[in-house]
């Protein structure tokens, strides 16, 4: 029998014992601190089994908004969501706080509420009628949503405890029963482990992601992640780490915090996970995502440019489905970087790269790079993949092995055919804290020391970076170029000022002037009295130079010497 044509008395005896010991119990005897000052009826609030509206079923006993609403809207919803219809609708007629408490069909005057109080008070209680940081309700949700719109499932095989309403539309209701409390918030059924939410959210690589698996506690310091629940683990509260269904400070995705990086840094502050991300995001160089803020859009399309420049924790990581597994190898992604959109090395974006120089490349193109760091090369690109084409005079093997295969200096375990990932060199200073590109003490966010000045006294520390994967032995015994020993220690000059790390793309330079890296920087060197400034190779460890260097002119000099 449906609810339309029961008697309020079977009603009351259905749900009166869930109702009486909840918030929903307005009444006199109410637990909540809204009450009325005499009213003992539980159910006249909402129901009445005479004079009812003929409009609403459910013997509906208050009266009718004439407010507009604010609907929730983002570039990742495909639903059609406008206002608010059937049980929503009914739900806002106390939660809006458009009409009073005790403004009900069946009554002449308004039912008095002690304190005076007649609106729904400031309070986690009311919605207001700005419903974009609400979680959407009144739209069908059917298949065909759930086949245009990946991580949603199939409404067909929706728990029994989540319903939709005759017109197949997702209401409150779908996760509020208002007359029984037994999980808390009316919902139907628990949210621990996030079983409410992922019982429509289907998201690819959720159930073994660290967010969904890990025992982590907050710790006590600072601010409590969790206000909201009463959930002790990371896995626990699953999806409210992140997102507040109701009157969320940020209310595009329905974030916990107005600042995108807070969401992230809640937790990834040492007091909830084991590392602490914060601390790195204020050493002198990183990826700043403190500086920018509303910019990152889960939609945005790097491939074609106009997306304006940013970096938030989301460019690099995916929430739902970042995860704890170890890269299988350069330069394929970890599993902190799973499932993550990236530019491939033809310029084409892709939904879930397996490449981290994919991520790398979002930003650090011709599109979207804003140089700040730079040295002043002879040939200038500031379009990173463009820099490690594999058509390229000479590269280092992020995208494929290198083009010289002779390479004496190389340390075990690298090899010919060795490849390596840009956090092989951009990365976290400190061996023993986070690993990743978030920040670093040294310039360019490097991993290691690369000083590119001038004048530089040559040692170990000096170019650290470089001797991470080139033996300094084997440099300065001059087994590749017969004279690196005397430039980079009698000299002191810096290997920045021949050799450019990423690469030459070949629709500037040429494998005669360009290979082993040679792009010189202009700041150190400069054409010689001819107005030459160009390195030769000539085979296999010889080449020559014109140019003019700390006053020594090159017209040319040779190596190995004649």
């Amino acid at each position: 029998m449906p609810l339309t044509v029961l008697p309020l008395i079977w009603v009351a005896a259905a749900f009166g014992e869930n109702i009486r010991f909840s918030k929903h119990n307005l009444s006199v005897s109410g637990p909540g601190k809204i009450k009325a000052v005499s009213e003992s009826q539980i159910c006249i609030f909402c129901h009445t089994p005479h004079n009812a509206r003929q409009d609403i079923p459910y013997l509906w006993n208050r009266r009718d908004q004439t407010v507009s609403y604010i609907p929730y809207q983002s570039s990742t919803l495909f639903a059609r969501v406008s206002q608010p219809t059937g049980a929503s609708k009914l739900c806002l007629s106390c939660h809006d706080g458009t009409i009073a408490l005790g403004a009900i069909v069946s009554e002449p005057e308004e039912i008095r509420f002690q304190g005076g109080l007649r609106f729904m008070p400031d309070g986690p209680s009311g919605i207001w009628t700005d419903l974009s940081d609400d979680h959407p309700v009144s739209f069908v949700y059917d298949s065909n949503l759930a086949q245009a719109r990946p991580g949603l499932a199939d409404p067909t095989l929706l728990p029994p405890a989540i319903k939709l309403d005759n017109n197949g539309q997702l209401q409150c209701t779908a996760c509020h029963d208002p007359h029984d409390d037994t999980f808390g918030n009316f919902l139907v059924m628990s949210n621990q482990f996030s079983g409410l939410c992922t019982s429509c959210h289907a998201k690819d690589g959720w159930v073994v992601s660290s967010h969904a698996l890990s025992n982590a506690r907050w710790n006590g310091r600072g601010a409590s992640p969790w206000l909201n629940t009463d959930f002790q683990t990371v896995a626990e509260n699953g999806c409210e780490n992140c997102h507040q269904s109701h009157a969320a400070p940020r209310p595009v995705r329905l974030f916990k915090h107005v600042f995108e990086e807070d969401t992230c840094l809640g937790c990834h502050n040492g007091n909830v996970a084991t590392t602490d991300i914060a601390s790195e995001l204020t050493k002198q160089y990183g990826h700043f995502v403190q500086d920018s803020s509303g910019l990152h859009d889960a939609a945005e399309d790097f491939s074609y440019g106009g997306v304006r420049s940013h970096v938030e924790c989301e460019d690099c990581h995916n929430p739902h489905m970042a995860n704890g597994n170890p890269s299988p190898g350069a330069p394929r992604v970890s599993g902190a970087n799973t499932g993550v959109s990236g530019i491939d090395a033809a310029g084409q974006q892709v939904r879930r790269t397996q490449n981290l120089y994919a991520i790398c490349y979002k930003c650090h193109t011709a599109y979207n790079v804003i140089p700040t760091l730079r040295i002043y090369r002879q040939i200038d690109q500031f379009d990173t993949r463009l820099e490690f084409n594999l058509a390229n005079p000479s590269f280092h093997p992020v995208e494929s092995r290198g083009v010289n295969l002779e390479v004496p200096s190389r340390l075990s375990p690298h090899t010919v055919n060795s490849l390596i990932s840009c956090t092989d060199c951009h990365n976290n200073n400190d061996a023993m804290g986070p690993k990743g590109p978030h920040g670093s003490v040294f310039e360019y966010l490097l991993e290691r020391n690369y000083i590119t000045l001038d004048f530089t006294e040559e040692n170990p520390s000096t170019y650290a970076l470089c001797y991470k994967c080139h033996s300094r032995q084997s440099i300065l015994a001059d087994q590749s170029f017969a004279r690196h020993k005397e430039h980079i220690q009698d000299e002191k000059t810096p290997c920045s000022a021949c050799h450019d790390p990423h690469g030459i793309s070949n629709t500037q330079g040429n494998p005669i002037n360009n290979s082993h890296l040679i792009n010189f920087d202009v700041k150190i060197v400069s054409p010689d009295s001819r107005g030459r400034l160009q390195f030769e190779d000539l085979g296999r460890f010889a080449g020559q130079c014109f140019l003019t260097c700390h006053g020594a002119e090159h017209s040319p000099e040779r190596y190995p010497e004649d």
